[in-house]
């Protein structure tokens, strides 16, 4: 079983202390986004337990315990955009906090294991295509030597961000406009010797010289573990995401990131009601266990099948 920290919220930015209450106690209790009353009881046992994957702006509250994770293979998709507070309204300063702390996490960690993410790319009055290429090309220069892998996306425009998005003013992407920042980006990648994905795209990039990428990353894994992993696609995810399947223990509404792009938070409100729940050493992740609610033991196992051959 491959874990998922998480799609749905940045749980190394906020939740730290939790997930590591989690691996001391061996396991999670997670609520079904479809009906919070079904809950399931999720072993964290390294022994079931193939890799961690985790998503985070601002994965610092993390480091100083990373050592409790040595039984565990892991590694981060750390996202470090070009957008100002305007954008990204509660994510550290990238210049004074973001960049420093990721170079630090690649030198303790290494590069192979800090996957750059840059996206969502949109473009606005402010986020042109010329700015998205020089910031892109600063970043890239900073981060050299301390990641390896760069995936890039395109903003997905959910129902549920509309309204938060509309006063962004989003341009909508031409042919021209993403042949000029398809090869922009490419040529950036190249010259700082970065692989170049896209994320789960509609519209295939790999006409510009950039494949799909697989964020919970099999060949990775394996690499990692130096164990031969069988897993399948993840059908919870979109066709085009090159995925394998995972176990996401996060919950949706509680990301206090407050990004106008989020598609994991509905409402400011909704977010703030949820982490005033937050308790550390509860099993559950914001919220803790009623009457109502039926618990049931999810059936999880390693998915190792024998040692890689190099």
């Amino acid at each position: 079983m491959i874990i998922s920290a998480s799609r749905r919220t940045d749980i190394p930015a906020f939740y730290s202390d939790w997930f590591y209450e989690r691996i001391r106690e061996g396991f999670v209790l997670l609520r079904n986004p479809m009906n919070a009353r079904q809950v399931s009881r999720i072993s964290l046992s390294p022994n079931v337990v193939d890799g961690i994957v985790f998503w985070s702006k601002n994965p610092a509250p993390m480091f100083d315990r990373l050592n409790e994770l040595s039984a565990y293979t892991f590694y981060f998709q750390f996202t470090l955009n070009s957008y100002g507070t305007d954008i990204e309204p509660n994510v550290p300063s990238k210049n004074e906090s973001v960049i420093p702390f990721f170079l630090r996490l690649s030198n303790r960690i290494g590069p192979e294991r800090v996957i750059w993410r840059y996206d969502p790319v949109f473009l606005n009055e402010r986020y042109s295509i010329e700015y998205h290429v020089e910031y892109f090309g600063k970043l890239a220069e900073r981060l050299r030597g301390a990641t390896r892998h760069c995936t890039i996306s395109f903003l997905d425009f959910y129902r549920k961000i509309e309204k938060r998005i509309s006063p962004a003013g989003i341009i909508p992407f031409t042919e021209n406009a993403l042949v000029r920042l398809s090869e922009a980006f490419r040529q950036i990648a190249k010259e700082n010797n970065l692989v170049i994905d896209t994320c789960a795209e509609e519209n295939s990039l790999e006409r510009y010289g950039i494949p799909g990428a697989a964020c919970v990353n099999l060949r990775l894994l394996q690499q990692l573990t130096g164990i031969s992993l069988l897993l399948s696609k993840d059908q919870n995810q979109r066709s085009e995401c090159g995925c394998v399947e995972s176990v996401d223990i996060g919950a949706y509404n509680t990301c206090r990131h407050g990004c106008l792009y989020c598609y994991a938070n509905s409402s400011l409100k909704t977010v703030l009601k949820n982490t005033s729940l937050y308790d550390p050493t509860s099993p559950l992740l914001c919220g803790t266990l009623s009457e109502e609610d039926t618990v049931k033991d999810r059936n999880v196992k390693s998915n190792a099948v024998g040692n890689m051959l190099f």
